[in-house]
């Protein structure tokens, strides 16, 4: 897309706008709008009534209403950088602002506008970023006559939209690249690799047919796991590594941000046969369920920490890559959906870790098919790359299209009602 800028500019005398078309005006955000707080919605708050919006949308539902008509929601507390155009009856949170639009103004070119202001330098507080309702109606900004605003909005509308598209478009391809990756996995583990193997029925309902020379039984069968020591352990910044739920999240443990203690308390959690070796799997029982990671030659000595287990392998010929994949895959996954309990903190205990049932391919296959999953999970990974390359573009450009558009920076009104030029 090329489009012309305007004839004739002025110099705002603002910072950050610099140069604006010469017959557009500068002036306070609250010239277009008037702020006003929303409220809380606890006390009202019904199943089926008028939209209760906050910083991600609509969220709950209230028996009445705090306006009636077009709107720029803008947030007073936490999430302020996100904008939200409304119409309608609505009701909005006590963390952000709605606006009565001026008559003057486009309602929908306020929007666009209000998503190009800089909220990083306005943001009162780091911890829990917040709005004065003072900053963001003081706040400068470029605009042209209604009729040119609303120019202006009907061509971000269609060119956003475009965008848009694209960028639903790379997250399906996202989905299905997720969904490609768990079908393989769950076949390479469950069928093998030979397409022409004599099977048999493996007695599970979930898993069906298996190859006839693989066996099947339960993880104690092929691997040991050992729960972590139950010890509330001090924590030091300089000490030994502990592995708990957060560093079992990838193919090897990630020792980066652990939590460390002592040598002493190092020396006790690893008592029992828990020191992790390389070739080892720490799985996470408690919360996030079902994470497994390797552990490599190349870390060094560390401890489990609280909420997982270590898993064992009893042949130094059974592969470690598969076994993780076969945790990972819905052959132990919907077992595990199964035997979780607690509502908000799910958890499995280690005695029903070692009878999770698993398909064990002799030492030699389980390498191969670990290769196999491994190498077509690299060509996943490029295109998950691909895509999520392309989405962020996409939402660059989104971004700054709305920002030269609003600051005069492109001249639109050619395009309002047509093609881009």
């Amino acid at each position: 897309m090329s489009l012309p800028r305007y004839q004739k500019y002025k110099d705002s005398s603002v910072q950050w706008l610099g140069a604006v078309p010469e017959h557009w005006q500068v002036g306070p955000f609250k010239r277009l709008v008037e702020l006003q707080n929303g409220a809380d919605h606890k006390t009202i708050e019904v199943d089926d009534g008028y939209p209760v919006y906050g910083s991600g949308g609509v969220f709950a539902y209230a028996s009445d209403y705090l306006c009636d008509g077009e709107s720029v929601l803008l947030g007073r507390k936490g999430t302020v950088d996100r904008p939200l155009h409304v119409t309608g009856k609505f009701w909005t949170v006590d963390t952000m602002y709605w606006t009565r639009i001026a008559p003057d103004a486009c309602g929908k070119f306020c929007y666009y506008a209000a998503t190009a202001i800089p909220f990083a330098y306005y943001s009162t507080n780091t911890a829990l970023p917040s709005m004065t309702q003072a900053a963001l109606g003081a706040h400068l900004m470029a605009f042209p006559g209604k009729e040119e605003q609303q120019a202006i909005a009907t061509f971000l509308d269609r060119e956003t939209a475009k965008i848009d598209a694209l960028i639903v478009e790379q997250e399906r391809l996202l989905v299905l690249l997720a969904e490609k990756r768990q079908a393989t996995i769950f076949h390479a583990v469950t069928k093998g690799l030979n397409p022409d193997a004599p099977m048999k029925d493996s007695g599970i309902l979930w898993l069906g047919e298996v190859p006839a020379h693989w066996d099947i039984g339960p993880l104690r069968r092929y691997w040991s796991v050992t729960d972590c020591k139950h010890i509330t352990a001090d924590f030091v910044d300089d000490g030994y590594p502990l592995a708990s739920i957060r560093e079992v999240q990838s193919r090897f443990v990630v020792l980066d941000a652990a939590k460390q203690t002592t040598q002493l308390f190092y020396e006790q959690l690893i008592e029992g046969g828990r020191e992790p070796s390389a070739g080892d799997l720490v799985f996470s029982r408690n919360a996030t369920v079902g994470e497994v990671a390797q552990v490599s030659d190349a870390h060094p000595p560390f401890a489990m920490g609280q909420d997982v287990c270590l898993l064992r392998k009893a042949s130094a010929q059974y592969s470690s890559d598969y076994m993780q994949a076969v945790i990972r895959s819905g052959v132990v996954v919907e077992q595990l959906k199964s035997i979780m309990v607690g509502s908000t903190f799910k958890r499995v205990n280690v005695e029903q870790i070692r009878g999770l049932q698993v398909p064990a391919p002799p030492p030699g296959e389980q390498v191969q098919i670990a290769d196999f999953i491994l190498c077509e999970g690299r060509s996943l990974d490029m295109l998950e790359i691909e895509a999520l390359r392309a989405i962020d573009l996409l939402k660059e450009r989104r971004s700054a299209l709305i920002a030269a558009a609003v600051t005069g920076q492109i001249d639109v009104r050619g395009t309002a009602d047509g093609q881009a030029a």
